[in-house]
């Protein structure tokens, strides 16, 4: 018999993420398609009046002051992975996700550094000739991750 977490999980966030709204946005996916919580590195987030779902009622919001207090967190056995347009990455729909991921976006237009991609375990990019903001990246990571291993949705879960 399968347990709920049989399958993994996954987090997801924003390192000096740039809008609340691309905030907001990955929050109300990350609930939907499943992530156990989503965080935030070197820029606190304030919740929107605009998230219908009450996504912060349901899944957490963590905030780490640095990306090595990042490192400092991350559970047990679990892969660090960059979305990031880089020569190096792997396209997304060739990438297959380990069972216990946290992905790490940056702001449109700035990225990843390279000594933050450096310590990740992985690093996926999407196709397409110019970035997407990280709402959007990310929603596009969790719905892969989702139609992959689509037990890390939660049983029963519904949109409201």
């Amino acid at each position: 018999m399968k347990t709920k977490n049989s399958e993994g999980y996954c987090a997801i966030g924003v390192f000096r993420g740039k809008t609340e709204h691309n905030i907001g946005t990955l929050w109300r996916s990350a609930y939907i398609l499943g992530a156990a919580y989503i965080f935030t590195v070197e820029k606190k987030y304030k919740k929107q009046s605009s998230d219908v779902v009450r996504a912060w009622s349901r899944i957490p919001l963590f905030h780490y002051k640095s990306f090595d207090d990042l490192l400092n967190n991350i559970p047990h056995d679990c892969r660090l992975i960059g979305v990031e347009m880089d020569e190096s990455a792997s396209f997304l729909h060739e990438f297959e996700h380990p069972k216990r991921a946290i992905y790490i976006l940056g702001a449109e237009n700035e990225g990843l550094p390279k000594e933050l991609l450096d310590k990740c375990h992985f690093v996926i990019k999407l196709p397409g000739n110019s970035s997407l903001n990280a709402g959007v990246a990310g929603s596009i990571v969790l719905h892969d991750r989702a139609s992959k291993i689509p037990t890390s949705l939660p049983p029963n879960h519904t949109e409201g």
